[in-house]
């Protein structure tokens, strides 16, 4: 209940603030109408921070936030595993590096109310999945979600953001797991192609790259877990990785650079499989 209500009331004010933003076509007054905007999310993700503290007493062991600077641009790589890894990667980053903008599935917007909407507003991308069967039909619609990328990468330029992507695609989950036979014990396969393209469009802006890995208890990850204080202790690593030139190449039309682009994120995902192995068993 506590946030619902924090969420409503980052809302309304939020709703106002957007409407008036697309009414108003001066350009000083979008830009500190976004600025007021992106305060009033800060404040959300304080007041979601003080419900932790007075309803959980969660044992928080995070690593790896020291040489993180505000006011550069980073893109943030994370395992995903449940909802509540948004709120955790909001509340150990706030203040600390620019606002996290999250690649978000578009029927997202329909299936999450008011949460949905505060990250349109907050110029979150929203992308497209379409089915194999779907794309089989339409193979045009196949180049959606690049344009969508290219799109949002491009108005990142204007001010230091955060890019964050679940790179898995979706949460992970045992069958998920077995669906793909993923070669990891404790993660689905990484997916290039959105952090391809954002690397591709604002590599020269990127400061580094941040690999998050994220850490429940075994069997204990559920939203609803950490939200009525059933998890007591949750880690987070933080590696700091330059992008050397071997991050950066033509995503789209360059294959070779794509196969070895693919084996950089599979050779990460495999430490991050074994980082997660030997955290759960000590």
């Amino acid at each position: 209940i506590l946030y619902v209500i924090n969420l409503v009331f980052l809302c309304i004010p939020l709703a106002i603030l957007g409407l008036f933003f697309r009414l108003i076509p001066l350009k000083t007054w979008k830009v500190n109408c976004k600025r007021w905007m992106e305060r009033l999310a800060g404040y959300w993700i304080k007041g979601n921070y003080l419900i932790q503290e007075l309803t959980t007493s969660i044992e928080w062991r995070v690593t790896g936030l020291d040489p993180l600077v505000y006011h550069e641009w980073y893109l943030l790589v994370s395992n995903h595993q449940s909802w509540a890894d948004i709120l955790i990667l909001q509340r150990i980053f706030n203040e600390k590096i620019p606002p996290l903008k999250f690649f978000l599935k578009r029927e997202f917007l329909w299936t999450l109310p008011f949460a949905s909407w505060a990250c349109w507003l907050l110029g979150f991308p929203f992308m497209y999945r379409y089915s194999k069967k779907v794309l089989a039909k339409h193979p045009e619609l196949k180049n959606k979600d690049i344009e969508s990328t290219k799109c949002a990468c491009q108005r990142f330029k204007a001010v230091p953001t955060t890019v964050a992507s679940f790179i898995e695609g979706t949460r992970f989950s045992d069958r998920k797991r077995k669906l793909q036979e993923s070669p990891y014990q404790y993660l689905l396969r990484p997916k290039a192609t959105g952090i391809g393209f954002s690397l591709a469009v604002l590599g020269d802006f990127f400061h580094k790259i941040l690999n998050v890995t994220i850490i429940y208890p075994p069997k204990k990850a559920s939203l609803w877990q950490f939200l009525s204080g059933d998890i007591k202790k949750i880690t987070v690593y933080i590696e700091s990785l330059p992008i050397t030139p071997d991050w950066l190449g033509d995503y789209q039309g360059d294959r070779q650079f794509r196969i070895s682009f693919q084996k950089k994120l599979n050779d990460l995902w495999a430490q991050k499989d074994k980082l997660i192995r030997e955290t759960q068993s000590r």
